[in-house]
């Protein structure tokens, strides 16, 4: 596989994903599993925003930079998440398994990014939810209540998932890249001098859905 992608004809597309949710959930370890492959229970707390990216042949002729912006919990009360959303495709909302409450602070957190940001053509960015540290012992997981949650609150799809055992990261996000294309339109094409290409390696194998 290369390195790189060498197609002068591919399509380059730069996608900005929201990665939100209250403090302690898992959102920075969730992306530097994506973006580096390795997971850390000692990253530093994140203060304000940070953002990683990865470069992606999502096909032969599509070449796709991700940004993953990284937003503090505590910043939802803050007059700053209309800048960190700006520009916006879609949004990540991750809670704690371990951590019923933190499902309640979904609602907000999903409220706070319908009011804040939409497409260009007026419609939702789309969103999806990670029940995050599902490889802990003991955590309640009813399939059933987030299946009916994402329902009533108008959220695409949930998946169960760990940054420690790397489980599902990968297939939430392909997913999430898939519904970014559909709704994308021309006018949302991004200025090719703004990319940055990292070495990645696509993951073609079927995507595992947990709930849509």
């Amino acid at each position: 596989m290369e390195n790189s992608v060498t197609n002068n004809e591919a399509e380059e597309l730069l996608f900005k994903v929201l990665v939100i949710g209250d403090f302690g959930v898992g959102k920075t370890t969730i992306i530097r599993r994506y973006t580096e492959g390795v997971f850390s229970q000692y990253y530093k707390i994140t203060i304000g925003v940070d953002f990683a990216i990865k470069s992606i042949l999502w096909d032969p002729k599509t070449h796709i930079t991700l940004q993953l912006w990284d937003i503090a919990g505590h910043e939802r009360f803050g007059y700053m998440t209309r800048v960190y959303y700006k520009y916006a495709t879609a949004a990540i909302i991750v809670y704690d398994l371990s951590r019923p409450t933190t499902l309640e602070s979904v609602v907000k957190w999903h409220n706070d990014v319908k009011d804040k940001v939409t497409l260009q053509n007026g419609q939702p960015i789309p969103i999806i939810l990670l029940a995050n540290k599902c490889d802990i012992e003991g955590v309640s997981i009813n399939s059933e209540v987030l299946r009916t949650f994402c329902k009533q609150h108008n959220i695409l799809a949930w998946f169960f998932t760990s940054a420690k055992e790397n489980i599902n990261i990968d297939e939430a996000i392909e997913y999430l890249i898939e519904k970014i294309i559909s709704q994308r339109s021309d006018h949302n094409k991004p200025n090719r001098d703004s990319l940055i290409s990292l070495t990645y390696k696509p993951n073609y194998k079927k995507m595992k859905c947990c709930g849509t």
